[in-house]
């Protein structure tokens, strides 16, 4: 009996003593992705703040909220009142501010290799412009205002020329970013 107890209870010390086992592959997928690059400077420019701005910019001379008939059988036509009208401009005015977060996430390069200039203070600026432009769209959209977003239009493309001119648009080589 004494022998059958020592072996249970060395059977206990060795299981407990085991090395931990490894955590389900949920648990750790369920932490969420890791804030990296996937695509370079101008792909994340031309991909959402462009489409989103061209939205914006529209409401100068179309109304969102004016009725549209979806001609044709294109996605867009088809899913026009879905996420269309000012659903469209308010969405088109976080993805501005969201823009803002991720290009400032460390990694990510230039379309010419370089490695965007997080730690220049014109592109901090500029990166906390396109959030404010954003929230200011995103205001003027929800309150369905077109005189204001005809002036939020200009806040919109200032904040986008702050980067341009520095980064995008400048002659010297050595200080393009795009």
């Amino acid at each position: 009996m004494r022998k059958m107890v020592l072996v249970v209870l060395g059977s206990v010390f060795a299981i407990g003593c085991a090395a931990p086992s490894q955590p389900p592959a949920e648990s750790a997928a369920s932490a969420g992705p890791t804030p990296k690059p996937y695509g370079n400077l101008a792909q994340v420019m031309q991909g959402i703040p462009f489409p989103a701005s061209n939205l914006i910019f529209d409401t100068q001379s179309s109304d969102p909220g004016a009725a549209k008939t979806a001609d044709g059988a294109n996605a867009t036509a088809q899913y026009s009142g879905v996420y269309g009208g000012w659903t469209a401009v308010e969405n088109a005015a976080l993805a501005l501010s969201e823009t803002a977060n991720l290009i400032m996430i460390p990694g990510r390069l230039c379309k010419n290799g370089r490695p965007v200039p997080l730690d220049q203070d014109v592109f901090k600026k500029a990166a906390q412009g396109l959030a404010d432009a954003g929230q200011a769209a995103l205001k003027a959209a929800q309150a369905k205002n077109l005189d204001a977003m005809v002036e939020v239009s200009g806040t919109v493309s200032d904040a986008c020329a702050a980067c341009h001119e520095k980064y995008r648009d400048t002659p010297d080589e050595k200080d393009r970013c795009m």
